[in-house]
């Protein structure tokens, strides 16, 4: 698998689901939905404890999503990151970006299986944090 191709790709597209978005803004699930929307892209946050976010809607689950999400930014344990593969694989959303902490050998297996493309060991709040100070 060649990440570093999956995650130039993503970052060229526009339609990002954050799942496990939160209101706590100390979480990585707060500040990679913030940090998506600052650098121009469409994030959704996905997550069955909220209803809304600073008034922003927030989606129980991917399916709920108006739009066509192109890239599934997962925030959430393993546990919870396998089940939003099948959701994210039925609705032909082909990327995925695990967030540290948010995969285990299982996941990425599954991953596989479903013919995702995917990165792991890497995080986009620092990538985009990165492109701010450049």
């Amino acid at each position: 698998m060649d990440y570093k191709k999956n995650r130039d790709e993503m970052l060229e597209k526009k339609v990002w689901a954050v799942v496990g978005v939160t209101a706590k803004k100390d979480r990585f699930g707060y500040k990679i939905w913030k940090i998506l929307k600052k650098h121009g892209y469409v994030a959704y946050g996905v997550n069955p404890n909220y209803d809304e976010i600073e008034g922003e809607k927030i989606y129980h689950s991917l399916k709920e999503i108006p739009e066509k999400v192109e890239v599934v930014d997962m925030v959430v344990a393993p546990r919870h990151s396998i089940n939003s593969l099948e959701e994210a694989k039925e609705l032909g959303i082909e990327y995925i970006f695990f967030q540290p902490g948010s995969y285990n050998d299982e996941v990425v297996e599954k991953a596989e299986e479903l013919g995702l493309k995917y990165v792991i060991n890497d995080c986009v709040y620092a990538i985009l944090k990165r492109k701010e100070e450049e």
